[in-house]
């Protein structure tokens, strides 16, 4: 293999992190036994975090960005991956402490792989990223729970970030009535056309006065942003309610009371996409491919190139940015 282009994060003599493409030795690979060559990555928030150093992300310099890959195999040592197949690699150390996906080649452990299920292209794969696994695996999660279309609505908050949109799609499409919490008052159109039946505006909730126990609206709810707004959501769950935290987008923080949880039987879920291993991981990639795929996919994928990628990030800190943003790297 000759020398290949990849956007490396690296870290200065005063600390300072910065990112920038470069031309990358492939001796410098991390040990896998799964060499793949990349077709697309995506960007997640995560990813802008560890580029520009806005978040305390890359555990060890220099590395490789992008926590999401897909692509062919090029060589594998594992017997269960052949030359020529078509494997998806997100999560775990991906892009943090091991080479990552922004980049044309990557080698990644065996145990980190999923072939691409039937009824997924490379593209499609991902346009779902960490975002639609994290989100159909909070659907899952709660469906094993007991949530079911029938139960009653299921709130979304933080509706317009790539796991928002994509949890209010894949949950309308598989019949359930979703309510999108936003703070985006110019966003209401982008939200229904993914299938909430209900928009709810940050804005017109005093999130200081919720009660331990609020009326309960909620038979389930994804939660991507956490703090006041995670103990708002916890307070307005019907009895038994089940609750997918997801992230923290507002904050890490929940100051709540035992009461939803002692008087309502409400669940709270915590999903961690990113070390959850199999045979759950294949599990929900194969929904991912069948009935939780989303309807609106395309709509809500832009498309940029490797070369476009660095002045992609600030977007993405600033909360400027919807859906999700695919990366062609050698499709």
């Amino acid at each position: 293999m000759t020398p290949f282009k990849a956007l490396v994060i690296e870290q200065d003599a005063d600390r300072k992190v910065k990112s920038a493409l470069a031309s990358f030795d492939p001796a410098q690979l991390d040990a896998g036994e799964v060499l793949i060559k990349v077709a697309y990555s995506s960007i997640n928030y995560k990813d802008a975090l560890a580029a520009t150093g806005a978040g305390k992300i890359i555990r060890r310099f220099p590395c490789i960005g992008g926590i999401d890959l897909c692509g062919e195999v090029v060589e594998s040592t594992d017997p269960r991956f052949k030359a020529g197949e078509r494997v998806i690699a997100t999560s775990f150390d991906i892009g943090v402490s091991h080479h990552g996906g922004y980049a044309e080649y990557a080698r990644v452990p065996a145990a980190w792989v999923v072939p691409l299920p039937a009824g997924l292209d490379l593209f499609e794969a991902m346009a779902l990223g960490t975002a639609g696994f994290t989100a159909a695996l909070g659907i899952v999660r709660m469906e094993d729970n007991g949530l079911a279309p029938g139960n009653g609505p299921v709130l979304v908050t933080g509706a317009t970030g790539g796991v928002g949109g994509l949890a209010i799609d894949m949950l309308a499409g598989l019949g359930y009535e979703v309510v999108a919490l936003t703070g985006k008052a110019s966003e209401l159109d982008y939200l229904t056309g993914l299938g909430a039946a209900e928009i709810l505006l940050r804005s017109d909730i005093d999130f200081d006065k919720t009660r331990p126990l609020e009326a309960g609206r909620w038979a389930g709810a994804v939660d991507n942003v956490g703090g006041q707004i995670l103990h708002w959501v916890l307070a307005t769950m019907k009895q038994a309610g089940t609750v997918a935290s997801i992230g923290n987008a507002a904050s890490f923080n929940i100051n709540t009371t035992v009461f939803p949880f002692i008087l309502r039987g409400v669940s709270l879920l915590g999903i961690d996409s990113g070390y959850m291993g199999f045979p759950t991981r294949q599990r929900v990639w194969d929904r991912l491919a069948s009935d939780l795929k989303p309807r609106r996919l395309a709509e809500v994928t832009r498309t940029i190139t490797l070369d476009e990628l660095p002045a992609a990030f600030p977007a993405f800190i600033e909360g400027q940015v919807r859906g999700r943003t695919v990366v062609r790297i050698g499709a």
